[in-house]
């Protein structure tokens, strides 16, 4: 692929040839590592306008979510890497401002590149400083109200930034017939621009160019909220500019150099095809948007036939229950094929709700549900549950209703690193009062805690589970809160969840240097069922706890904080978990390592254990 030292001064021919090499190279990258295609196939364009416009090193790009941003990755120097694309040690998936300085900023959730290159764009102004600020936003994050939080003040704000909506499906007060196209695309030439504004400076410049320029006002803004699709935005205070053909890099270019000169905000509404120029990702954009490695001739994936994993098992689960109770409703939050919910949302649609990208939503949604006699189940992933703590007190726990929160990509969920991993629902959730949290280690124990979860448990409950399938356990001992599923007398192991089978592999290495290790099981760990490790810690006086979350707040510590007011003497501790701050991306048997929550590491640091407390 031909690489530019900068973009600036390349033709529009050029340029033209340049977004089919990037399309080719995204193409050629994802099929090997996997990733987002689709939406990078459908920003090519839009990105390359951008780069011939912009600095990114000193002006300030900022991604919603980002999963779109592989070609700016390509153009800002990271082409030589592309192949270890989210690998251990490798380019992120999304921006990461300590990969390059031409990522301004973490870029993994949805809704929130408006408010932060607002605070950008304030952050300039208030310090006397010279760049350009640009949000790019997909249609998606629009269902976010976080988005439209930022819209708000950045319109009024008056700073100068630019806000691009890449508008690739969804409908956003969509324009009717052939005046409103024709008008539409006067509005965008930049001579009407251009006179636009000098216009508005010579009635600004007398008192009766004023009055007659309310007037006429007025009178043009009946007329386009009739015929255009721009009114909502112009009434927050943008100077609105669309739409636009995203897949025309000369058109994209003008016009982004016009909204750079802008005095004020702006908002450039681009129309794109995601999946552009890939027929499998034009056809079924929704399969491409998050793909494992594939066969570039026709789509198919590379590495076929995958275990049942657990969010399918759940998907079955909810439907089994959902034809014994009509109360029972499903809710997800974007996620309906990520959270197993499709077959759900085509056996019961009058059940199902996807509410878009707005998680509080859900949870006060299903409040009211719970509330007047409906058994909501809300399946989130659970980085995207931190959004719904206040809610989940606030609307939920308060009045005790009975929501049932199935928490999906629990612990570490690998090439996504740490925007994804799920990692911290266990520390907030355990602040939540009257709240029950259940975790399977096997997809029977799913089927039965989900099954105990919407019957057998009043108040608000959560079943938290791992991305993937099972991971060498697959027994179900889910009928009690804890359980011991090896006896012993040396050493005590306690887990939960996905971490069970490397566990109880680690008592049998134990076992042959000579070392009796007793297993107990957590099936729920909110509230904390200590009992069990507690009777079996006044046998051995040693613990080791293995849990795939970061320390604080966790598991372990309540353990630890309940055997000292149990007045227990131990010899000798150890919690294993994700530490205290973030887990980069990587395989899920890479990061374990890297936490010391392997095979190998739970070992060794039990062998410690039971050479320092001997």
């Amino acid at each position: 692929m031909k690489e530019y030292s900068s973009l600036h001064s390349i033709s529009d021919r050029q340029a033209e040839e340049l977004c089919q090499e990037l399309r080719d190279r995204v193409i050629d990258v994802v099929s090997q590592t996997g990733g987002h295609l689709a939406s990078n196939l459908g920003a090519v364009e839009l990105t390359v306008a951008l780069h011939r416009v912009y600095d990114t090193g000193r002006d300030r790009l900022v991604f919603d979510v980002g999963h779109q941003c592989y070609v700016h990755k390509i153009l800002t120097g990271r082409n030589g890497r592309m192949e270890t694309l989210r690998t251990f040690g490798g380019i992120a998936g999304f921006p990461k401002p300590s990969e390059s300085r031409h990522d301004a900023c973490i870029a993994g959730h949805a809704s929130t590149a408006v408010s932060t290159a607002l605070g950008m764009a304030v952050a300039r102004t208030r310090r006397g400083e010279d760049y350009k600020v640009v949000a790019l936003l997909g249609d998606g994050s629009l269902t976010g109200g976080l988005a439209y939080e930022g819209l708000s003040m950045a319109g009024q704000s008056g700073e100068p930034l630019v806000i691009i909506l890449n508008d690739n499906g969804m409908s956003i007060d969509a324009s009717m017939g052939g005046v409103a196209q024709h008008l539409a695309k006067q509005r965008l030439k930049p001579p009407y621009l251009r006179g636009k504004e000098i216009y508005r400076k010579i009635m600004h410049a007398t008192p009766p160019g004023r009055v007659l320029y309310r007037g006429i006002h007025r009178v043009k803004e009946a007329v386009k909220a009739t015929l255009l699709p721009c009114s909502m935005f112009e009434n927050m205070g943008f100077q609105y500019m669309g739409p636009v053909d995203g897949h025309d890099v000369k058109a994209l270019t003008r016009q982004l150099e016009y909204a750079s000169r802008v005095s004020g905000p702006v908002l450039l509404h681009v129309k794109t095809v995601k999946g552009k120029g890939y027929g499998p990702a034009e056809k079924t954009p929704d399969a491409f948007h998050g793909t494992a490695p594939f066969w570039k001739e026709d789509g198919s994936p590379l590495y076929p036939g995958k275990a049942e994993t657990f969010s399918g098992r759940f998907g079955k689960e909810l439907c089994a229950l959902a034809r014994e109770d009509d109360r029972i409703c499903a809710l997800t939050a974007a996620m309906t094929s990520g959270t197993g919910l499709s077959g759900f949302a085509e056996a019961f649609p009058k059940r199902f709700f996807d509410v878009g990208i707005a998680e509080e939503h859900a949870v006060s949604m299903a409040a009211g549900m719970a509330k007047q006699g409906l058994i909501p189940v809300f399946a989130v992933y659970s980085t995207f549950f931190q959004r719904s703590y206040d809610m989940l007190i606030h609307d939920i726990a308060i009045d005790g209703l009975h929501g049932v929160f199935c928490v999906d990509r629990a612990g570490l969920v690998g090439d996504d690193g740490e925007t994804h991993h799920g990692l911290f629902d266990l520390g907030f959730l355990k602040t939540v009062p009257g709240l029950t949290v259940l975790c399977p280690a096997s997809l029977d124990e799913l089927s039965a805690m989900l099954r105990r979860a919407v019957y057998k448990i009043s108040g608000p409950v959560a079943v938290r589970y791992p991305r993937g399938g099972e991971n060498q356990y697959t027994e179900d001992h889910s009928q009690e809160p804890a359980c011991v599923l090896r006896q012993g007398s040396d050493i005590t192991l306690v887990t939960f969840g996905s971490l069970t089978g490397s566990v109880l592999r680690t008592a049998e290495l134990l076992a042959r240097d000579g070392v009796s290790a007793e297993v107990v099981k957590l099936n729920q760990v909110i509230p904390l069922p200590a009992e069990a490790a507690l009777t079996s810690l006044k046998k051995t006086g040693r613990l080791l706890v293995a849990q795939e979350c970061v320390s604080m707040g966790s598991p372990g510590e309540g353990l630890l904080a309940a055997a000292g007011a149990a007045g227990i003497p131990l010899k000798r501790t150890a919690l294993c978990s994700c530490g205290e701050g973030f887990v980069p991306h990587g395989t899920i048997p890479q990061l374990r390592s890297l936490c010391g929550l392997d095979v190998d590491a739970l070992h060794q640091k039990a062998l410690e254990v039971m050479r320092d407390g001997s």
